[in-house]
């Protein structure tokens, strides 16, 4: 549905809204249920929990909001019931087998004939029955509903408010993915943080009501709301998780996401709502590469292709592969001069890798089926090669993740690529600074050597200022 067109920036903010939401999940299912965590707690992505989650894994959070998000990157409108009717289809499937559906959930989809108007009486019946039905199982799945209209927030608005209805009668549901599907809208635009924005959006007579329980969340901690199952407090301690944390580049979205699992309770969903939002803000590029490696969940999904799914659904085609053969010769493949269990080169070298790599980092896009399948382990570094700094706005904590995702592999066991399209700036500086910070050599020094053993070439100069800095910046305990 989506037809704006998108700045390099936003889309790396609109491909950071499902793997934010996953990584919070993931972030939070080993602490479900669990009781709110000290602020000197360290929170890990560990899995286990009480369903035994895989590290890593997303739960029904991120589940069901996948087939959202499939059904919006083929272009459907998700206002249609008819469209609407195959989403619920397979949230009906999915729900047999899932080891974690919520109880309301459950309850809902295992009852009716799997159509979009049948489930909706269910869920009307089950409110009138219990007197209430807001559950936070509608707002933790809503995040791919704002991809889909990022071009018209009155239909981003109906259509957030028409999926909640699905399985949650009650209007606060409906409220609460309203706001915060315009929230992620306005962040992925602008890459501005405020929940206010969709005020406008809702009923006049729910407006202050909203605005106080907002005014409440960024006065408190998410441990102040102890029934987060409820989906106004599950938002309050979102809410308060991003709001609270004084931190202004993209740390923020790892802080805030260990803030919202401390709260404690419904960790995975509280954290999975918020991460939607603070993908929406800094970017998939926020997110930790330790993450980025290990996230995963149903329906056999990796973090990375949550990456292309959501640029699937801005319009963002993705390939099987990237043909970089117009730049000239891109088969360089050298090892680095500082450690024999890294190789530097060009993406043509995934085309003939040393039999011993077994890991490969690439700094430039390379297609799905690009790298070959016996690598154990990929990450994929969204770093661009130009000197607008609008295009790398996260440019000093990617570079930095960058190396220390390569010195985690290393400490793993692993040789390891490093490789962008050409060798010719990104490669010889990740390299130079991988080099600098875990192998203690001068920056200076660092760079003069990975240059000698690659082909001529000179990186852009903001790459090499922004080594520089980060090399002198970097405490000797973190080297």
């Amino acid at each position: 549905m989506t037809q704006t067109k998108l700045t390099a920036a936003q889309k790396d903010r609109a491909a950071g809204v499902l793997l934010g939401m996953a990584s919070g999940d993931a972030l939070g299912a080993g602490y479900e249920f669990g009781p709110p965590l000290s602020s000197s707690t360290p929170v890990v992505m560990n899995g286990g929990g009480g369903f035994n989650w895989a590290p890593g894994e997303w739960t029904d959070d991120t589940s069901m909001a996948v087939l959202i998000a499939r059904a919006a990157a083929d272009g459907l409108d998700l206002r249609d019931d008819k469209v609407l009717d195959g989403i619920v289809a397979q949230w009906v499937q999915w729900a047999k087998t899932a080891p974690d559906v919520g109880i309301q959930l459950r309850a809902v989809l295992s009852k009716t004939e799997p159509t979009a108007s049948a489930v909706r009486a269910v869920a009307k019946a089950h409110h009138e029955r219990h007197g209430r039905s807001g559950g936070n199982g509608s707002l933790m799945r809503t995040a791919p509903v704002a991809l889909a209209y990022l071009d018209d927030p009155v239909a981003l608005a109906e259509a957030a408010r028409a999926i909640s209805s699905l399985t949650h009668y009650e209007a606060d549901a409906g409220d609460a993915c309203v706001l915060w599907c315009l929230a992620i809208r306005h962040a992925v635009l602008e890459g501005e943080l405020d929940v206010r924005v969709g005020l406008s959006a809702l009923p006049a007579d729910r407006r202050e009501l909203w605005a106080e329980r907002i005014a409440v969340a960024e006065t408190s901690e998410p441990k102040d709301f102890a029934h987060n199952g409820w989906v106004v407090e599950a938002l309050q301690g979102a809410w308060s998780a991003i709001s609270t944390i004084n931190q202004a580049d993209a740390t923020h979205l790892r802080l805030a996401l260990e803030a919202a699992v401390r709260g404690g309770r419904d960790t995975d969903t509280v954290a999975a709502i918020a991460g939607g939002l603070l993908g929406a803000r800094w970017g998939a590029s926020a997110v930790p590469a330790e993450w980025r490696r290990i996230v995963h969940g149903w329906p056999g999904l990796t973090g990375a292709d949550l990456v292309r799914l959501g640029g699937r659904i801005c319009g963002d085609a993705h390939k099987e592969r990237f043909d970089y053969a117009y730049l000239g010769d891109v088969s360089t493949l050298v090892q680095h001069p500082h450690d024999e269990g890294v190789w530097i080169g060009a993406a043509g070298a995934l085309d003939a890798l040393p039999r011993e790599v077994d890991a490969v980092v690439s700094l430039c896009r390379v297609g799905t089926k690009q790298v070959p399948p016996d690598i154990q382990h990929h990450v994929e570094v969204r770093l661009i090669d130009k000197d607008d700094p609008a295009e790398n706005p996260n440019l000093d904590f990617v570079l930095l993740d960058t190396v220390n995702a390569i010195a985690a592999l290393r400490a793993e066991g692993h040789t390891v690529l490093v490789h962008c399209a050409q060798a010719q700036s990104r490669t010889p500086s990740v390299g130079a600074l991988y080099a600098a910070l875990h192998r203690g050599v001068a920056i200076d020094w660092a760079l003069r050597q990975v240059l000698e053993v690659l082909p001529p070439t000179t990186p852009k100069r903001f790459l090499q200022a922004a080594i520089t800095r980060l090399a002198a910046d970097t405490p000797e305990t973190s080297k």
